[in-house]
């Protein structure tokens, strides 16, 4: 069943286009695996596994890994009232909804489609928001379940955490234990191969990640008609993030990729170079911009 959340082609067609890239990426890593070792079938198996669990359980994962939990509308009246309200304006299922005790301002969607969807918020982003601030960012996050980007992500990332999983192996397994000089410049090519297909795979899902949060920007301020609150939503915790000690934004960066707003430290660093998140001054341009094509009244 379709949404009423705004189609949005140049997402659909950069998921398709990545996971196309991405596959030919995979054929062609595992072909070569299989023609220089025979334990590249081993590690297969090992990293599809590992796929399955990841696909199959990420709702499960994201909250246990965030200390989330699913809480009922009478624990949550408000939160459940403003999901509500928004997906039958969407015309979509309604997702599970949980709350991280966390004090980092965020929110984020996770599964692997619209009907085992779960959209969490941390208390950090409650105590932070007014209520139409946070059906900005509910809104942002239900635009992800819609248009199905929270799975393709999850797909996406596979290749790296396989190409990762490798180079792992031979770097502490084969390599430094492995004394025949032919069987060494084996391992060492998977090693190389490994970290370029890693390279290679990150720098795609990175720019997939930015265009998607983009798309959910203006997903869902069309729906909600409001694009000012989603700008206001964006500042204030931007703001507030920087504010969150950096220890307890290193131990949220692995999920920066779903989040609403990127947990960075401050500074500059590798990362920053290949952000999940498109610059808060460009969002907030888009939302301007678009603010003023719906006429919006200040």
């Amino acid at each position: 069943m379709k949404s009423r959340f705004k189609p949005d082609r140049g997402l659909t067609s950069r998921m398709v286009v990545t996971s196309f890239l991405l596959g030919l990426l995979y054929v062609g890593f595992v072909g070569l695996l299989i023609a220089l070792t025979k334990s590249a079938v081993l590690a297969v198996v090992i990293a599809g596994g590992a796929l399955f669990v990841q696909y199959w359980f990420s709702d499960r994962i994201a909250l246990y890994a965030m200390r989330g939990r699913i809480v009922s509308p009478e624990e949550a009246p408000q939160l459940h009232g403003a999901i509500d309200r928004l997906c039958a304006l969407a015309d979509m299922p309604k997702p599970k909804v949980a709350i991280a005790d966390v004090d980092l301002p965020n929110a984020f969607a996770t599964g692997r489609n619209p009907d085992k969807a779960v959209v969490c918020v941390t208390t950090g982003i409650l105590r932070r928001l007014d209520a139409d601030e946070l059906e900005g960012v509910l809104a942002h996050e239900l635009s992800h379940v819609a248009h199905r980007d929270v799975a393709v992500m999850t797909i996406a990332s596979f290749l790296g955490v396989l190409a990762g999983l490798i180079t792992r192996f031979g770097l502490y397994g084969g390599l430094g234990r492995n004394r025949d000089q032919n069987a060494a410049m084996v391992v060492l090519t998977i090693i190389l191969v490994s970290a370029a297909v890693y390279a290679i795979s990150f720098l795609l899902t990175r720019a997939l990640s930015r265009y998607r949060e983009l798309a959910a920007d203006r997903a869902a301020a069309i729906l909600t008609g409001r694009p000012s609150t989603l700008a206001s939503a964006l500042t204030k915790i931007s703001g507030d993030i920087a504010r969150i000690p950096s220890r307890d934004l290193r131990q949220a960066e692995a999920f920066n990729a779903f989040f609403f707003a990127p947990a960075a430290a401050g500074g500059f660093s590798l990362s920053s170079l290949f952000s999940t998140h498109p610059p808060l001054e460009q969002r907030l341009e888009r939302l301007g911009m678009l603010s003023r094509e719906l006429g919006e009244q200040a």
